[in-house]
């Protein structure tokens, strides 16, 4: 690395929102603070373009690990995000067009020079629920419309499914429908807004029951342990969110499979960090916006996951 201080850039949530204990951005915060780099703080509603160059009113951040106290920041300034080193995209979705126009505004970053993580362009081609289509073997059977006829005969023809939006995240709106059910048509309705907007269904994939596996990839390769978030007995969700509890599990024979054939295009692609989520035999999600699961991972096997993400940034910066 360079003698110079490294200039680190973070896009996320308030940071007073998050849970210090389980947060994943303050974790890869709390490794480059480590690692001397100056943290740059920034919100969506902080970042401009002007004349085709990306511009960011930041305030200088200081973490800790502290449940009580876990930032400080300082003064806001004007900076051009292209001066930055590197710039974490680690707001949470939802996917939605406010998050597409930040991608915009960080592509003019990259093109400044900042390395992004992840690229701006790999972020709005790698929907987390449509991704997987790119990846047939590795998925259960899914269908992806707005048609509510079609989705109402998926239902009848695997009689146990998953339905979701697209543009979501821990858990909100996904439903378990069972063929004869009788709120099937309002569930169908509500998630398509009538036949408006695309959404997901996919067969149902009994070993829910085991834990939905969170996996985690650096630059395309597989950290070799993953978190499995069990549902509680009254709900049939594998996020920690909504109550599931988180259980270290070596990777599988197919877990590694599945990483061996997703990893070497998302290292192509530009998703230096990304968490795929496995339930039983398949991968039902790519997680590329802002993946969690490094502090309870850490925490269970005493690892340094952020540290592993560091090293690859600093390859990448030369």
């Amino acid at each position: 690395m360079p003698d110079k201080k490294t200039r680190l850039g973070i896009v996320m949530d308030p940071i007073e929102s998050i849970s210090p204990k389980k947060d994943s951005s303050l974790a890869m915060l709390l490794e480059a603070q480590r690692r001397g780099y100056e943290l740059h703080y920034l919100l969506q509603s902080d970042l401009k373009l002007i004349d085709g160059q990306a511009i960011g009113r930041s305030r200088l951040l200081q973490v800790n690990d502290d449940p009580d106290n876990w930032f400080e920041t300082g003064d806001e300034q004007e900076i051009s995000l292209g001066d930055l080193d590197v710039i974490l995209m680690r707001k949470d979705p939802p996917f939605d067009m406010e998050y597409i126009y930040t991608t915009y505004i960080l592509d003019r970053a990259e093109v400044a020079g900042a390395l992004i993580v992840n690229r701006p362009q790999a972020l709005r081609d790698m929907n987390e629920k449509a991704y997987t289509a790119w990846f047939p073997d590795c998925a259960p059977t899914t269908l992806i419309t707005r048609s509510m006829a079609d989705m109402k005969s998926f239902v009848t023809e695997h009689r146990k499914v998953v339905v979701k939006p697209l543009d979501g995240m821990g858990g909100k709106s996904i439903f378990v429908i069972n063929q004869g059910d009788n709120n099937a048509n309002v569930i169908i309705e509500t998630l398509t807004d009538y036949g408006k907007q695309f959404a997901m269904a996919q067969v149902f994939i009994p070993e829910i029951s085991q834990g939905d596996k969170r996996i985690l990839l650096i630059d395309g390769e597989a950290i070799p342990y993953a978190l499995a978030r069990i549902p509680p007995p009254d709900d049939n969700r594998g996020n920690l969110v909504m109550g599931a509890i988180g259980e270290g599990r070596e990777l599988s024979e197919r877990d590694r499979w599945i990483c061996a054939k997703v990893g070497p295009v998302l290292k192509e692609k530009g998703v230096i960090f990304c968490g795929i989520d496995v339930i039983g035999d398949y991968m039902t999600e790519i997680n590329s916006t802002s993946p969690t699961g490094i502090r309870e991972l850490d925490t269970i096997f005493k690892l340094n996951i952020a540290g592993t993400l560091f090293d690859a940034i600093e390859k990448k910066l030369g």
